[in-house]
Order: structure tokens, then sequence, then C-alpha cells
């Protein structure tokens, strides 16, 4: 269980043309650890797509990124 640190969101940004991510928002304990991915998300011109087939440990922090690329497409797995 995560106890305090389930409290937070991510919010991915991405080109609904080319899915490419644009941006992101990330709120809660981990944020300054998790940025990171997105950023490398970003410089490699990575997709929300490319994003949510890759593996994230579970129960995890990071599992909440991947989360939020699925949601882009609407599939979540955790929430509606």
């Amino acid at each position: 269980a995560l106890g305090d640190y389930a409290q937070g969101m991510v919010k991915i940004l991405s080109d609904k043309k080319t899915d490419k991510l644009l941006g992101m928002h990330i709120i809660g304990p981990g944020a300054g650890e998790m940025i990171a991915e997105g950023v490398l998300a970003m410089e490699t011109g990575a997709t929300t797509k490319d994003i949510a087939k890759t593996c994230h440990a579970h129960p995890t922090l990071s599992e909440t990124f991947r989360e939020a690329a699925m949601a882009a497409h609407g599939k979540p797995i955790h929430f509606k």
C-alpha cells in the first residue's frame, strides 16, 4: 500500500494528430523524480502509445504516468 503517496495526479498533454507528448502536469509526492520520464519522452519524440506500451512496475508511483498515457486514448485501467 502506498498510503499518503497515493495522493496526487499525472496529466499528459499530447498532439491530437501526431500523438507526441507536448507536456505534463505531475502533482504529489515523487513528482520531482517522475518528471524525468516525461522529459525523456518529449526529448525522444515518444508518443502516448509508446509510453502506454512500456512496462511500469505495480504498485509504484511511476505507473500513474502509464495510466495517464492510456487515458489519453480512453483506455485507463484503474480510472473511468
